[in-house]
């Protein structure tokens, strides 16, 4: 947990934030120095300290930053559409949108924050379980109205599809050369799921 003088959210914890997603998304978290973020966020070493305890802490924050982001971003997206079916579909192409549109961030919240042992075994990632339970709830709303199975658990469902939707995002990251868009993916990612969730009596 970062140090109580994060909670000004200050103009310095955000530069410190901007100049550490460039360093971790040229440089890897793991060959980073604090000291390379430090620089190019033209703060004294020290400085860096007074918002957080260690580079662990600025990943964790900078995850939490980003991920309030694409949280509100899907919100916003899936705001008025009523059928739970085409919900999953706009999640699918907001998720790999914002993988394509913030490449920087894309390498962060997919692969360097796996490069944190502190994150993968210490951090209570809240962030992470309200954005799995957007689908959680799209699932539930879908077996109300009848269009969805209810023999699925709902726990079980939003972790799938993340995991293709997370398989998807680091292919695209990592991969220089693909033979398809990543609205198609999105597309087919969907429709794949949904082809084991509908009711019988969907349409």
């Amino acid at each position: 947990m970062a140090k109580s003088s994060r909670n000004s959210k200050g103009d310095k914890y955000q530069k410190i934030l901007d100049a550490a997603l460039k360093v971790f998304a040229k440089k890897g978290f793991y060959s980073s120095k604090v000291s390379e973020i430090a620089r190019l966020a033209n703060v004294a070493d020290g400085t860096i300290y007074l918002y957080f305890r260690n580079k662990d802490d600025i990943l964790i924050s900078l995850f939490e930053v980003e991920m309030q982001k694409v949280i509100d971003r899907l919100e916003e997206a899936l705001a008025g559409e009523g059928d739970p079916r085409r919900k999953l579909e706009i999640f699918a192409l907001t998720h790999l949108g914002m993988v394509d549109s913030r490449r920087e961030v894309a390498e962060i919240l997919q692969v360097e924050v796996r490069q944190s042992s502190k994150f993968m075994k210490d951090y209570h990632n809240e962030k992470f379980i309200q954005y799995l339970n957007i689908i959680a709830s799209i699932v539930e709303e879908g077996q109300r109205q009848g269009l969805l199975r209810a023999d699925i658990n709902p726990d079980i469902a939003k972790r799938a599809f993340f995991g293709a939707l997370d398989e998807m995002s680091v292919y695209w990251v990592l991969s220089t050369k693909r033979s398809f868009s990543l609205e198609t993916a999105a597309q087919q990612i969907s429709r794949c799921f949904l082809s084991g969730l509908l009711a019988d009596k969907a349409d």
